[in-house]
C-alpha cells in the first residue's frame, strides 16, 4: 500500500482504531486535529452531581463523557445510588461506563457482548451507534414526567434532549468537556490538499466540517469512510464524492468498510444502498 489511511479519532479510542486498521495491513496516519478537555466544575455541575439520586435515567454520549461522569461521582458518591437506568450512545461508551462505575448500560442492538453493555432491541438491524438508534429503544419511548440527565460535551447535537423533552421527560443537560480543534500538521495539510491518501475515516460531524477546510477537489474525490448515513449526508453537502458508510463507529466496522472499499463488488454495500 503506497498511500496512508488518515484517521482523526482522539485519545485511546484512536489508538485502538489505528491498531485495528494496521492489523489488516493498512498504513495508518493519525491526524491530531482535535483533543478533549474536561471542563472545570461550576456550581450548576456540582448541584447535578449532588442530586444524582433524583434522576430516573442517565444518558452518556461518549466514552470521554463517561470518564468525566465517573470522576465526578467518585468525589461525591462513595457508593452509587440504586434505581438509575444508564444509557450509552454506542458500545464504547457502555464499556467506559462499566469501567468507571461498574453499572450495566443500555445500548441499541450492536456489539452487546462488550463489558457493561446491556443489549436492547431498537428496531434497527444495523445497530448503529447513533442518537437515533438510542431513541428507538422501547424504554425511552414512554418517559413522561421522568427526570433524565444527559451527560455530553459542549455543543454537539440537540436531538436527544429535544426528542425526550417532546416525549414528556424533564431533561437536564450537563456539558462536562469541550472539543479543541487545531489545524493538521503541514505534511497532513499537503496530503489533504493533493488527495495523497488512500482513504479518510471520520466519525464526527464537527471533525468532518473541520477537515473539509483543507480538502481540495482531488481530496474530495478520494474515499471517505463515515460511521452513519447522517454523516454521509453531511459529507455530500461538503462536496465529498466517494462515500463509504460503515455499519457503525466501532474499529471493526470501520476496518470492514475500508476493506470493502478496496473491492469494487462492495461498493453498493458501502454506499448504504
Amino acid at each position: 500500500m503506497t498511500q496512508p489511511v488518515l484517521i482523526c479519532r482522539p485519545g485511546k479510542r484512536g489508538e485502538v482504531l489505528a491498531n485495528t486498521l494496521r492489523a489488516t495491513g493498512a498504513w495508518v496516519e493519525p491526524m491530531a486535529v482535535m483533543s478533549l478537555q474536561a471542563l472545570p466544575e461550576d456550581p450548576l455541575m456540582r448541584r447535578v452531581w449532588l442530586d444524582i439520586d433524583q434522576y430516573d435515567k442517565i444518558i452518556v454520549v461518549s466514552p470521554f463523557a463517561a470518564l468525566c461522569l465517573g470522576n465526578a461521582l467518585d468525589r461525591y458518591w462513595p457508593q452509587l445510588p440504586t434505581g438509575i437506568a444508564y444509557y450509552g450512545v454506542g458500545s464504547a461508551t457502555a464499556e467506559a461506563l462499566f469501567d468507571q462505575l461498574g453499572v450495566r448500560v443500555r445500548i441499541p442492538s450492536a456489539a452487546a457482548d462488550r463489558p457493561g453493555a446491556d443489549q436492547q432491541k431498537a428496531g434497527n438491524e444495523r445497530g448503529d451507534n447513533t442518537s437515533e438508534a438510542l431513541l428507538a429503544l422501547a424504554s425511552l419511548k414512554n418517559v413522561a414526567h421522568q427526570r433524565i440527565l444527559l451527560v455530553a460535551g459542549e455543543g454537539g447535537r440537540t436531538l436527544l434532549a429535544e426528542t425526550l423533552t417532546e416525549r414528556g421527560a424533564q431533561m437536564t443537560r450537563v456539558a462536562v468537556y469541550r472539543r479543541i480543534f487545531q489545524p493538521p500538521s503541514a505534511s497532513l495539510q499537503a496530503r489533504l490538499a493533493t488527495g495523497d491518501f488512500r482513504a479518510l475515516i471520520v466519525t464526527s460531524s464537527e471533525l468532518l466540517e473541520h477537515l473539509a477546510k483543507w480538502c481540495d477537489q482531488t481530496a474530495l474525490n478520494q474515499p471517505l469512510i463515515v460511521s452513519s448515513q447522517r454523516l454521509a449526508t453531511l459529507a455530500g453537502t461538503l462536496g465529498f464524492c466517494d462515500l463509504k458508510v460503515a455499519s457503525g463507529a466501532t474499529p471493526a466496522a470501520l476496518a470492514a468498510a475500508l476493506c470493502r472499499s478496496c473491492n469494487p463488488m462492495g461498493a453498493d454495500v458501502d454506499q448504504g444502498t
